[in-house]
């Protein structure tokens, strides 16, 4: 919120004379009109403070009454709001046309935290077809089980279409926790089903995060999470994922007490990296001293592309008392299916379901019963192993274009065991911001780092998502790439380098 101007001050700065207010129509009628003119031509912008009623009314020569019954109008169209204890703020614009109020200045003041577009940009342009997207994180759909998700389809209408159509389980179909708990570990009653990892995340934000609590995070991490825990009120504090530093994690422990910790240990989003088994053991030593629990975000584990990563955060707490896990099937299978699962113990899982039922009281039977399906067949399985060996080609033909036609020094990478991202470092003085515009120009999608930091930070990174395109992409993606890093080496004005002929 902006500063209150004195009301003299504003009256001054409009060019109004409060001695020449006409008294043909009530008074409080020609203030509210006053107001919504000045708002209208953006004299008065969202988010300034408006003089109190007393000063108005003193400066105006009116009654306070007048004054609160034009703010009382203001508010109902929407073009103010007042909170007690702090004053009156524009909130809005009039609205074009006849509409009777500013819809934006009716929005609750905890929705309008959520200003951040990144995660709905990122996936509506991996839906236009007029973009080629390697930004929205997407496995290669193309080795989607198509004919044998048809099949699982099939046999579950024929043999048992009444429990696709009628209500589920707010926690999940039983069968389909039960597959979740048998292939990827622990105990059935132990899962919540969930529509995707965001959802999950929501979710645990609305159920552990209280305004204000702080949370440590990865730095830079994955955004949807970033994103869920600043909506719901957490000061966020940023670990350095990249140097993984024990000593630096319990400093942050000490300072902060936060109420949670979260981390993507296995094949990290944004970066790739996997933290190493002694780190993954000292973490959760200092998570049980400390009494914090942690968040582990396990959806990159099954897309190694190397060696097989080190045991979950979740497999280590044997008992299963600190660690909550979060994964999906929107990176192993399709992002379409909306379905994913949490496991943790049985009153967060109680609770969760509580949370849950409010906006969505049970995922869609039908992709719960078809991936059932798949997992007790052994089709996923099958599938993950072609999976993994497209994902390996796609990587390795990025890297191969980027090292040929970007010139040596314009984008260093350090080539990932699994997951699906190219983690980009630019030269120093070239904006992230600045590639992308001008790619998104030729009709290419990247995305900067900034989305990715807690703080202030990836003003100079991009992230590739290799997997999304086919192999016969990335040359383009490559020369794409050089042409709008040396645009914006332009736009900074250094000396552009010289850029390959395919």
């Amino acid at each position: 919120m902006k500063k209150s101007q004195s009301a003299v001050g504003l009256i001054r700065a409009l060019g109004l004379d409060p001695a020449v207010v006409p008294r043909t129509r009530p008074i409080y009628r020609r203030l509210v009109d006053l107001f919504e003119r000045t708002i209208s031509r953006g004299q008065i912008a969202p988010g300034v403070q408006l003089p109190p009623e007393r000063d108005l009314a003193r400066a105006f020569r009116v009654s306070r009454t007048t004054v609160v019954t034009a703010y009382r109008e203001l508010e109902a169209k929407g073009l103010v709001r007042g909170y007690v204890g702090r004053g009156t703020f524009v909130a809005a614009r009039p609205e074009p046309g006849s509409a009777p109020f500013a819809w934006r200045g009716k929005v609750s003041a905890a929705a309008l935290q959520s200003s951040d577009s990144t995660v709905r940009d990122l996936v509506g342009a991996a839906a236009d077809p007029k973009l080629t997207s390697f930004a929205a994180g997407q496995p290669a759909l193309e080795r989607f089980p198509t004919d044998e998700f048809q099949r699982a389809l099939n046999r579950i209408l024929t043999t048992d279409a009444a429990a696709v159509w009628r209500h589920g389980p707010t926690e999940g179909q039983p069968r389909f926790r039960a597959a979740i708990a048998t292939r990827f570990g622990g105990e059935a009653d132990h899962v919540l089903v969930i529509a995707g990892a965001q959802q999950g995340l929501d979710l645990l934000a609305r159920c552990l995060i209280d305004p204000g609590d702080a949370v440590v995070l990865d730095r830079p991490g994955y955004l949807g999470a970033i994103e869920s825990f600043r909506n719901a009120g957490a000061r966020l504090v940023g670990w350095d994922v990249t140097r993984a530093d024990v000593d630096e994690l319990e400093e942050l422990l000490l300072r902060y007490h936060p109420k949670l910790i979260y981390v993507n240990p296995t094949h990290q989003n944004p970066t790739g990296i996997s933290l190493p088994i002694r780190v993954r053991h000292e973490l959760l030593e200092l998570a049980e001293r400390y009494r914090v629990p942690i968040i582990e975000d396990d959806t990159y584990r099954e897309l190694t592309l190397g060696a097989t990563p080190p045991a979950s955060l979740y497999e280590l707490d044997d008992t299963h008392t600190i660690v909550i896990r979060l994964n999906t099937f929107s990176k192993m299978l399709a992002p379409g299916l909306r379905l994913g699962w949490i496991s943790a113990v049985r009153p967060i899982v109680e609770q969760l379901a509580l949370l849950k039922q409010r906006s969505d009281p049970s995922t869609q039977n039908l992709s719960q019963l078809v991936v059932t399906e798949l997992l007790e067949t052994g089709v996923f399985d099958r599938h993950l192993g072609g999976l993994r060996g497209e994902h390996r080609r796609r990587r390795d033909a990025m890297v191969r274009a980027l090292r040929q036609y970007v010139p040596a020094g314009q984008l260093r990478f350090a080539v990932p065991e699994g997951g699906l991202y190219l983690w980009c470092q630019l030269p120093g003085h070239v904006r992230a911001q600045a590639v992308q515009q001008h790619a998104l120009r030729e009709s290419m999608v990247f995305v900067t780092g900034e989305p990715f930091y807690v703080d202030r930070g990836g003003t100079g990174q991009l992230r590739i998502c290799y997997s999304a395109q086919p192999p016969e992409r990335a040359v383009s993606a490559a020369q794409c790439l050089a042409r709008s890093i040396a645009h914006a080496e332009r736009q900074a004005g250094a000396e552009p380098a010289l850029i390959p002929i395919a």
